[in-house]
């Protein structure tokens, strides 16, 4: 069922567990997704950038198509059908289509900017029933064509935006989009330490989700993170699963089998995405908890 991601959030932060964020590229992602969580009785957000929902033709094809296969499969467990990463134009053009949650982020202006953007869009999301997401200090890596440094947000500055009423709060603690480098640090858990006492314990968000080792990931949620992204493990295991297919010779044009037919071809990278799902709930331990 299609709801906020409030409720969710709140729900795993006082019990000391994560929803994952599974970003969707197309039908076989998003059903894997859904169909994963009905299995495991699992809370989920499905993520969906602007890059993504341009390539899916835009988001009230995103929004019509989720809400037809939520209520086609008969799934029973919290759905949030969440923008990722948006921009201002974004975000209201996702309240307009029918998302039931937005991130702006605002990371990348002046700090007085973020707070005036997020601000009216806080007013706007709530008044539309739509839970938000906020961002200071920018996340490191890449997301749809935007580089950046990874960042420690400065709490002062996660204690404004918190105040907004936002309802949960992306903050960089060293965590980056993508493949994480060979060099990379770890995440800085006195940072998050001090960012969760700032923010009266709002529930935090941990983006960049793949890479980071599973102790450090159990470490963050002990520490107040209840929401954590997931998009290039997915990405990884689907390609790979693709490829060996390929390889394998089962996509060859045999008139008999017909391993060229997409509902074969991309069946294997499926299954993929639910396996890597099922495993990151494990560890986020939102297995049981949906309510």
């Amino acid at each position: 069922m299609l709801v906020n991601a409030s409720r969710m959030l709140k729900l795993a932060r006082d019990g000391h567990y994560a929803v994952g964020q599974f970003n969707i590229n197309n039908l076989e992602w998003t059903k894997a997704v859904l169909t994963t969580a009905q299995e495991l009785h699992s809370p989920v957000i499905l993520g969906v950038s602007e890059g993504a929902a341009k390539y899916m033709t835009g988001f009230k094809t995103v929004a019509a198509m989720v809400r037809a296969m939520d209520e086609s499969l008969g799934i029973t467990v919290p759905v949030a059908l969440h923008l990722d990463h948006g921009s201002y134009e974004g975000a209201k053009a996702c309240i307009a289509a029918g998302f039931t949650s937005i991130m702006f982020d605002g990371s990348h202006f002046a700090f007085e900017e973020n707070v005036s953007k997020t601000t009216e869009l806080v007013n706007l999301a709530h008044d539309c029933g739509l839970s938000i997401e906020a961002e200071v200090g920018a996340i490191g890596g890449t997301e749809d064509g935007i580089t950046a440094d990874g960042e420690i947000a400065d709490p002062e500055e996660c204690a404004k935006i918190a105040a907004l009423g936002v309802d949960f709060l992306a903050a960089g603690i060293g965590n980056i989009h993508g493949i994480y480098p060979k060099d990379w640090k770890g995440l800085h858990f006195d940072a998050l330490e001090r960012i969760h006492a700032a923010t009266n314990h709002i529930p935090l968000v941990l983006h960049g989700g793949t890479g980071i080792p599973d102790e450090q990931i159990k470490k963050a949620i002990a520490n107040g993170v209840s929401k954590i992204n997931v998009n290039t493990d997915c990405q990884l295991v689907f390609a790979a699963a693709t490829v060996d297919y390929c390889v394998a010779g089962k996509a060859a044009p045999d008139p008999d089998k017909k391993g060229f037919d997409p509902r074969k071809l991309l069946k294997p990278g499926y299954e993929a995405i639910k396996a890597k799902v099922k495993e990151r709930m494990e560890v986020f331990g939102s297995i049981g908890k949906a309510q």
